[in-house]
């Protein structure tokens, strides 16, 4: 297994290297990790955490279970993984974010509810799923409220762009899932787009789809729904191949 990269100014070893720079859809920011968050990374991060590495994943020897498995594609700060894992713990979950304080918090929630059926990769999404995620083993992928890059000349940098999608279809298995959810309605419209046009995926819905009663409504969604605001969800599922 490769050395994990070492934080200059701390010493300390890295699950993500800012450093690699290519175009992504995302920024790495800054973050103060809190007293609980760190602890927590110290507590669980080497039970719970999987370095990047270019090794395809054994979900079984991962979980030490067969099960299905869910991938989610930046999960913020966590709430919601961790509500979804609590509420279905009969499937495993593998969360993918790039944030450490948001890594810390969710280790946090793994620790205070004491789940089980949670790892974390902190890493960059576009290169877990090249070199971990193994083809057609996904029964599902949450990709909830991604940075809408709402500027038309960073639309570029959104992660749902036509090949991403292509590309993330064959780490699904037949009939698995893709559910996104989005705030911004041109990012809505975008996803819409580019989903229905790939030909491997069929919308569950006419359109957008009801939020399914897995996704929690979170307290930033709550306040942006007072505010007038509103939320698209896309649910699309995998066509059988031969």
């Amino acid at each position: 297994m490769p050395d994990k990269p070492v934080n200059h100014k701390s010493g300390k070893p890295m699950f993500f290297n800012p450093e690699v720079r290519r175009i992504r859809s995302f920024v790495t920011r800054a973050g103060r990790l809190s007293t609980g968050q760190e602890r927590a990374i110290n507590e669980h991060g080497p039970k719970f955490c999987i370095p990047f590495d270019k090794t395809v994943l054994d979900y079984k020897k991962l979980f030490g279970r067969e099960a299905k498995t869910i991938l989610e594609i930046g999960f913020g700060m966590g709430e919601t993984t961790a509500t979804i894992a609590e509420n279905l713990p009969e499937l495993n979950f593998i969360g993918v974010e790039v944030h450490t304080p948001g890594v810390g918090s969710l280790l946090k929630l793994i620790g205070e509810k004491q789940l089980s059926n949670i790892r974390i990769i902190q890493h960059d999404a576009v290169e877990v799923l090249e070199e971990m995620i193994p083809e057609n083993s996904l029964d599902g992928v949450h990709i909830f409220f991604p940075d809408p890059w709402h500027k038309a000349r960073h639309h570029k940098r959104r992660l749902i762009q036509p090949a991403f999608v292509r590309f993330l279809t064959t780490r699904l298995q037949n009939d698995g899932y893709l559910h996104c959810a989005t705030d911004w309605q041109n990012y809505a419209e975008q996803m819409l787009d580019v989903l229905s046009s790939e030909s491997s995926l069929m919308n569950t819905a006419t359109g957008y789809a009801e939020r399914p009663d897995y996704r929690p409504v979170t307290k930033f969604e709550k306040r942006g729904l007072r505010l007038g605001h509103g939320v698209w969800d896309l649910v699309f599922r995998k066509r059988h191949v031969s």
